[in-house]
């Protein structure tokens, strides 16, 4: 019996020592917890601290949503401006839930979604503070006195952000390498180009340091005005500024094809003026893809495209 009883309190002992154990390594949830990766992304409303690898993102800056396609993480916006799209992405995006207007967020639904992210352009800057109460809200803007340079710098954040720095690193290199072909074309060509834009009859003009000036300040045709004011919408100009100025290259972004609005006067190409200068003479009336240049500049995607239409300068 007093063997019995040992054996009863050994196993008594023991009993309690294995529902102790068990209950110390079920209750915490520390060990199972993992630190979540953060990168800080500076902007010019200030430095901007997000987690890494967000899984749901509202994009409404179209160069941002051309490289984050172009990175391979399409898969990871969840709502756009999709009435708003350009031509190019509308495959990839169109079917994604709208986001609004490309001007008036739908702030309603964006805080439905409770996204991880809100990239925006300058467009959405007066709702800015509003998006900022939702999730950490970016602005990648394309600095247009030094427009590569902060390309690059838009397409590394978001590469980092996403993990993609190797393959944002070869697109790169790629894009470099078309661009010093293109400069190096355009220096042989030697001939002078003028940049306008075309919005129901009326032109704006941009040269160097301005909204266009990729075509001058990194693409590397020579300005057939030096002294074009820099601004967003451009320096107002008439048919006869045009053919005053006698470009060699005329490039034209009709407006109207991405806002909508009468076309009736918008083929300037057709103009009794700027039909006497060199460009209409040498057959250099270039129409560039309006919602590329208008609604996407800053992509990865985007700046090839530009490269496409500045290309056919060399035809």
């Amino acid at each position: 019996m007093k063997n019995t009883g040992k054996i009863l309190f050994s196993l008594l002992v023991l009993g309690l020592f294995l529902i102790t154990g068990c209950g110390k390594t079920s209750t915490p949830t520390e060990s199972s917890n993992k630190e979540v990766s953060t990168v800080v992304v500076k902007t010019e409303f200030g430095d901007v601290e997000i987690n890494k690898n967000p899984e749901k993102v509202v994009v409404f800056d179209m160069g941002s949503l051309d490289t984050i396609n172009a990175l391979g993480k399409s898969d990871k916006v969840v709502a756009v401006p999709n009435q708003s799209l350009p031509e190019y992405l509308k495959d990839d995006f169109s079917n994604v839930d709208s986001a609004g207007g490309i001007k008036e967020p739908d702030m309603e639904k964006i805080n439905a979604i409770q996204p991880d992210l809100i990239i925006i352009s300058g467009r959405q800057e007066d709702f800015r503070e509003e998006l900022e109460k939702i999730a950490p809200t970016i602005y990648l803007g394309v600095d247009a006195s030094n427009i590569w340079e902060s390309t690059k710098n838009n397409i590394n954040a978001l590469a980092n952000i996403f993990g993609e720095e190797e393959k944002a690193d070869k697109e790169i290199t790629a894009l470099e390498t078309r661009i010093n072909e293109t400069k190096e074309k355009a220096s042989a060509l030697n001939q002078k180009a003028l940049v306008t834009l075309v919005n129901e009859g009326a032109i704006s003009a941009y040269g160097k340091g301005s909204r266009f000036g990729i075509v001058h300040d990194v693409f590397g045709f020579k300005a057939a005005d030096e002294n074009i004011e820099a601004s967003t919408h451009g320096q107002q100009v008439s048919y006869e500024y045009i053919l005053e100025t006698n470009p060699d290259i005329l490039f034209v972004i009709d407006r109207t094809k991405v806002v909508g609005g009468d076309e009736t006067n918008n083929n300037i190409s057709k103009n009794e003026l700027v039909a006497q200068t060199n460009a209409a003479k040498n057959d250099k009336i270039i129409s560039l893809a309006s919602d590329v240049w208008y609604l996407a500049g800053g992509g990865i995607e985007s700046t090839g495209l530009m490269l496409d239409d500045v290309q056919a300068a060399f035809k």
